[in-house]
């Protein structure tokens, strides 16, 4: 596949000063984007904007919450004034909170009396509605805002970010696997909703990668690989974590009208083989 030509097109990803954002952030400037970086930590944001300008590449970091409308609403407002109207969309931000998670993956009845654990009883209502509202409201609402400037243009895209457990879920987190799937469903009905206004909706759903938010799970103090990631190493047939940069292959064919012009409504799934090991 030749390298995308997003020359001018305007990119606002959510989530942009994350791990896998800011690859995203970089791999679209590189094509030429113009991009807007919208996250809560500012510090990170306008390190990644000074360092894609340096690079000769336009960018732009904004605070928004991807869960207070108003503050999306002022983002769009200098976007526009900025950059102009938004052409691709990549809702990138989510995550998982430890009150949807529970200790154990497989439940025992002697549990209930153990109160060092959290067991599926213990998961509290505010951390399970924390995790569906920064996934499902934080995909949902940042595409009412930028997705109206896509109306009737071509080559206008939305791209969220699922995961390989929206179709398989995790053992332990209950909560994260309900409200990947819930994107990935949403990203069905997008673009089937989305049709006949020429906007185009599609997903990634990541495997394993290393980030700042499972880093603890991962990897243990010492360095090593913790019981859970040796279990992930060995139903990963490649035998590995993904890289960010894995991902970009995937994000650029599906920002680039060109190559997926005709492709709306699937989640690609990038996971090493994860999804498609039954384990024996």
């Amino acid at each position: 596949m030749s390298q995308a030509n997003l020359k001018n097109k305007v990119v606002v990803i959510t989530g942009g000063s994350g791990v896998l954002g800011v690859s995203f952030s970089k791999r679209m400037a590189a094509r030429g984007a113009k991009v807007v970086i919208l996250c809560r930590d500012l510090v990170k944001g306008d390190a990644v904007t000074k360092e894609i300008q340096a690079s000769g590449g336009q960018a732009m970091c904004l605070a928004a919450d991807v869960l207070e409308r108003a503050s999306l609403e002022e983002a769009h407002k200098q976007v526009l004034e900025a950059f102009g109207p938004c052409d691709i969309l990549i809702n990138g931000a989510g995550g998982n909170h430890p009150d949807g998670t529970t200790s154990k993956e497989y439940f025992a009845a002697e549990d209930l009396h153990d109160a060092t654990l959290k067991t599926f009883f213990d998961l509290k209502e505010i951390g399970v509605e924390s995790v569906f509202h920064l996934n499902y409201m934080g995909t949902l609402l940042p595409t009412q805002v930028f997705a109206k400037d896509m109306i009737g243009r071509a080559g206008c895209s939305i791209i969220n970010i699922s995961s390989m457990n929206a179709d398989t879920p995790l053992t332990k987190i209950p909560a994260y696997s309900g409200a990947k799937a819930a994107i990935s469903n949403f990203t069905k009905w997008l673009a089937v909703h989305m049709s006949k206004v020429g906007i185009r909706v599609n997903a990634i759903a990541p495997g394993f990668f290393l980030t700042t938010q499972n880093e603890k799970m991962l990897i243990a103090e010492d360095g090593q690989l913790t019981d859970r990631a040796e279990k992930i190493i060995s139903h990963t047939p490649l035998e590995r974590f993904g890289e960010p940069e894995e991902l970009l292959g995937t994000l650029e064919f599906l920002a680039n009208e060109e190559a997926s012009g005709f492709i709306t409504g699937i989640v690609i799934p990038v996971d090493g083989g994860f999804s498609a090991y039954s384990g024996v």
